[in-house]
């Protein structure tokens, strides 16, 4: 009967998660229990569905996580957080340790994480790590251009669903530590190309390394430099099955 009864709990806490892309590479990930809002880069985004620019929608976030500390990756952070007041900043430390400095964020607004260890910061229901991304990170606060610490890519676990958001990256051999340790089920790879991985490099990225049972392309059409396109993403997969185009503002339930 408790095996039963655990079963019945498990299942209503995380059948219901719903991931929702927002368009360049802001994801909103939402359980019966917390809202994660991932590189939000909203208001401003130009394909961002204007449905999805109504404040209400983030008067309730939980966790804001950045992946690295470029303007369409920091997007609206500081609005959503007065938003959200209780809202939380999942960043790398030294990124941390500038915004508090430059007086954007108070201290104990945000959470510190670094490359490999996990943290569960809405108890042990939600399970995340930042992982390696081959790119580069600076911030500008008033017209200066501060170092943002080291870019990422995160993982998150919420029950059977193991999420890999690469960030901005382009290939690199720890992807296949990453696939073979975390075992990512759903990833979200950028393919836009010039300051990413491009079509084609992303489609190498998951035929060598990532195995994901759904691979999912951002990062692409935002601006005009930002050139890839997912059918072109899809002419270079081995296994097209694992491929799912998603329209900004389009959810998937995990």
């Amino acid at each position: 009967m408790k095996y039963i009864l655990f079963l019945l709990i498990s299942f209503n806490t995380f059948a219901k998660t719903e991931m929702t892309w927002l368009g360049q590479s802001a994801v909103l990930i939402k359980t019966p229990k917390a809202k994660l809002l991932i590189d939000p880069f909203i208001f401003s985004n130009p394909i961002t569905p204007t449905k999805f620019k109504d404040e209400k929608l983030y008067k309730d976030i939980d966790l804001i996580l950045i992946t690295h500390a470029h303007g369409d990756h920091m997007g609206d952070y500081k609005k959503i957080m007065k938003l959200s007041p209780k809202a939380k900043l999942v960043v790398n430390p030294d990124l941390g340790s500038v915004l508090v400095a430059k007086k954007q964020i108070t201290k104990d607004q945000f959470l510190p994480i670094n490359k490999s260890g996990e943290i569960t910061p809405l108890e042990d229901d939600i399970v995340i790590a930042m992982v390696k991304a081959e790119h580069s990170s600076a911030v500008t606060i008033n017209g200066e251009v501060l170092y943002g610490g080291e870019p990422g890519g995160f993982i998150i676990k919420i029950g059977k669903n193991t999420i890999y958001h690469a960030g901005d990256t382009g290939v690199f051999k720890d992807m296949e530590y990453i696939n073979n340790y975390y075992k990512p089920t759903v990833s979200l790879l950028p393919i836009g190309g010039t300051y990413t991985m491009g079509p084609k490099e992303a489609a190498y990225s998951v035929n060598k390394f990532i195995k994901s049972k759904i691979v999912i392309p951002i990062h692409f059409g935002t601006f005009p430099l930002l050139k890839g396109t997912p059918a072109e993403f899809k002419k270079y997969l081995k296994k097209k099955k694992s491929l799912k185009v998603m329209e900004p503002g389009e959810s998937i339930k995990l």
